[in-house]
């Protein structure tokens, strides 16, 4: 068989949508698809989704690409990327005890502090801050709220690693997605049993560990069956920003990456470990290895202009255009984006959204503006907190569907004060990054020059520049968003 008939699978569990994506040895996609799904939040603060729904929306994307006329008989591998955190519980005969608590759920916030304050060291064994997100104080707040449950748990395993049993029967977990769990020692990239006893786990309850290019085992006959593929291999694959990261050719030292997703992430390569708990930032293993990540979250980023269009029953673009439209440059409102709480620099689910500074003259296109900036004030603030870690940042590609907006890109280059690189395919850069895992798995190389060769960067759309001459502005207006957070904080319950 040639290369050029081989191809690769990446899927990308998403939040909202199962993306799948096919690609050739040239690298070229040939064919992609996706499913809906759905999230639940019963209580506030709650979120939730059932992990059968991922199964199903994983067959319909797959057959999806089948009708397509996509030919999968030439698949050689295939890998997955996924959100990461989410505590998926089953039983010892792998029935899903209660749906999976996702990533963005803010409801195990003291559980936190009972994490910390149970290891002296803790921080320096996880290279992180425990935060509600994670999955470790999730597995606490079952413990205390759901005993029953709590003690018929056979295995965490994270969504895409549920994801990945159902494909193989084999539980797994890459390093990249194990590190957002508060049990991995990312410098090591071992298991921790301090950490993990501190949950009230035992090792055994965790899945086993690989490198995110690394086989984990083969489609089981069923699962080949019932996607209409091969019986192929399966690499580990990724936790979904590692994989963005690798699908926009971010993978060397100092290469950074800014998504304007529904949440917000600034991520930077290392080549070392470098944890900064006490900043806020996220120490996590790259899905290659010999490969760290520093990252900054912002918990809601193109979700907030999302939320705002959706109140006023409005598309986003017709918000954009209006803003456009208007002329504005400026606005008097500060935005603070915290919808769902917030993770760098806050570490705070409890704080809030809020709009400041309104009067009888404020029209939409006011708002619309206000929406913008405080998203943007929001990766500056995670910008500082990567700097106060003594991050190396050298070039920063940006994605996200937020970035298909030339001013919000503009502004976010302004704000920043760098210059910023926009790339074709970001919203497909998960699924992108997974296939390429796949091909990196089933070639068995790993030097740098096959990874480069590999994880090309996309064609670049457009270069930003921040302007010297909106410094002014933004500053007052970023000090005035700072105080306003810090002067609000109390009110928030």
């Amino acid at each position: 068989m040639s290369l050029n008939s081989s191809t690769w699978l990446g899927l990308d569990l998403g939040t909202s949508a199962l993306k799948a994506l096919i690609i050739n040895g040239d690298g070229v996609v040939l064919g992609q698809a996706s499913s809906p799904l759905s999230v639940n939040n019963p209580r506030p603060l709650w979120s939730e989704q059932d992990p059968e729904s991922w199964w199903s929306a994983c067959r319909d994307a797959i057959g999806k690409l089948h009708g397509q006329g996509v030919d999968l008989a030439n698949v050689q591998a295939l890998a997955v990327a996924g959100q990461m955190h989410g505590a998926t519980l089953i039983d010892a005969d792998n029935r899903v005890l209660r749906p999976c608590i996702l990533w963005n759920d803010g409801r195990c916030f003291d559980e936190c502090a009972t994490l910390e304050s149970s290891l002296e060291n803790f921080r320096e064994l996880s290279g992180n801050l425990a935060m509600p997100g994670f999955t470790a104080p999730k597995l606490l707040w079952v413990a205390s709220h759901e005993p029953e449950i709590f003690a018929r748990i056979y295995k965490v395993l994270l969504p895409k690693s549920y994801l990945n049993w159902r494909l193989t029967g084999k539980y797994s977990c890459d390093m990249s997605d194990a590190a957002g769990t508060l049990w991995l020692d990312p410098a090591r990239r071992v298991w921790n049993p301090e950490l993990i006893a501190a949950s009230k786990l035992t090792p055994d309850q965790l899945p086993e560990l690989f490198e995110g290019n690394e086989l984990i085992g083969s489609l089981t006959d069923v699962a080949a069956a019932e996607l209409g593929l091969p019986v192929i291999p399966v690499m580990a694959g990724a936790g979904d920003n590692a994989a963005g990261a690798l699908g926009v050719g971010v993978t060397e030292a100092g290469q950074a990456l800014v998504s304007l997703g529904t949440s917000g992430v600034y991520l930077v390569v290392s080549d070392t470990h470098r944890a900064s708990p006490e900043n806020t930032v996220h120490a996590f293993c790259h899905c290659l290895p010999q490969r760290w990540l520093q990252m900054s979250v912002s918990l809601s980023a193109a979700n907030s202009l999302a939320w705002f269009a959706d109140l006023l029953r409005m598309e986003v673009g017709e918000l954009l255009a209006e803003l456009e439209a208007s002329g504005l440059a400026q606005t008097s409102i500060v935005f603070l984006p915290y919808l769902s709480g917030e993770r760098t620099p806050h570490n705070a689910p409890h704080a809030s959204g809020a709009f400041f500074g309104m009067t009888n003259n404020s029209e939409r296109a006011h708002m619309t503006l206000a929406v913008l900036e405080g998203v943007a004030y929001s990766f500056a603030d995670g910008q500082a907190a990567l700097q106060a870690a003594g991050t190396e940042i050298r070039d920063v590609t940006l994605i996200g569907g937020g970035a298909r907006s030339s001013r919000w890109r503009q502004m976010l280059a302004d704000v920043l004060n760098r210059n910023l690189t926009f790339r074709d395919g970001g919203e497909i850069g998960p699924a992108l990054g997974a296939a390429r895992l796949a091909r990196i798995g089933c070639a068995q190389r790993i030097d740098a020059q096959w990874v480069a060769e590999i994880c090309q960067a996309p064609e670049i759309l457009a270069v930003h520049e921040p302007d010297a001459h909106k410094q002014d502005y933004y500053q007052r207006q970023l000090e005035k968003y700072r105080a306003l957070y810090q002067q609000t904080k109390a009110l928030n319950c």
